[in-house]
């Protein structure tokens, strides 16, 4: 429901401000995500898509749209790199990232197995996307091959959801505007899926955070001592 509750209030203010204001206020959401963990409290492809839907009402434009988000992601990636490069080991420990061990221990597992190629794959994935761009700056990757497979990513990711929000925000108007109360239905029912596959995912990253915690017992103890 957070989400859902999110993209309602992001398309409500992209509609009251300037277009000016939608391309800045997007960008610099893409790029908090990574450099700043926005990620853990907005996921990027929910204000991309919402930058999309503006789009489609004729506010902003969509291929600008688009390139800003990749570009943002790039260089917000790129600091984020640089932040695990220098603090990821204290980053790691803050209370925000301790309840999820057993993922970020994953997530380097995957970067020393298969380095920029799993860099590509976490751009799909909301939590491994705030968190790469840090953990693969621990992990001493370098950054030329980190930069190529994060630019590659960030360009399918930006262009992809930017026109996933354009056309479903054309589609959405055409719905609304033919069906009425059908159309709205529809809209419901699909965010209602959206929402339940969420809950479900953090059910499962819930039950893998008790299992490794259970796996872990002395990590947890090394932890409160501090």
């Amino acid at each position: 429901m957070l989400n859902a509750t999110i993209a309602t209030f992001l398309t409500e203010k992209l509609h009251s401000i300037s277009p000016g204001l939608v391309y800045v206020l997007v960008a610099l959401l893409v790029f908090g995500e990574a450099a700043f963990f926005i990620g853990f409290v907005l996921p990027g492809e929910t204000s991309v898509i919402v930058a999309g839907v503006v789009a489609s009402q004729g506010r902003v434009n969509v291929v600008t749209v688009a390139i800003l988000v990749v570009v943002a992601a790039i260089v917000g990636d790129s600091l984020g790199f640089e932040i695990g490069k220098r603090y990821g080991h204290r980053l790691i420990e803050l209370p925000f990232m301790r309840s999820r061990h057993a993922a970020l221990e994953r997530a380097l597992d995957g970067l020393r197995r298969r380095g920029a190629t799993y860099v590509f794959v976490g751009r799909f994935t909301a939590f491994l996307r705030a968190v790469m761009p840090g953990l693969a700056g621990m992990s001493r990757l370098s950054y030329r091959r980190f930069l190529m497979a994060n630019a590659a990513g960030a360009l399918i990711w930006g262009v992809t959801y930017t026109l996933l929000g354009y056309f479903a925000g054309s589609a959405l108007g055409s719905i609304l505007k033919y069906s009425g109360w059908a159309g709205i239905g529809i809209l419901v029912i699909v965010i209602g899926l959206v929402v339940g596959l969420h809950y479900r995912k953090k059910r499962r990253e819930a039950g893998v955070e008790r299992e490794w915690t259970d796996e872990h017992p002395d990590g947890d103890s090394a932890q409160s001592a501090e």
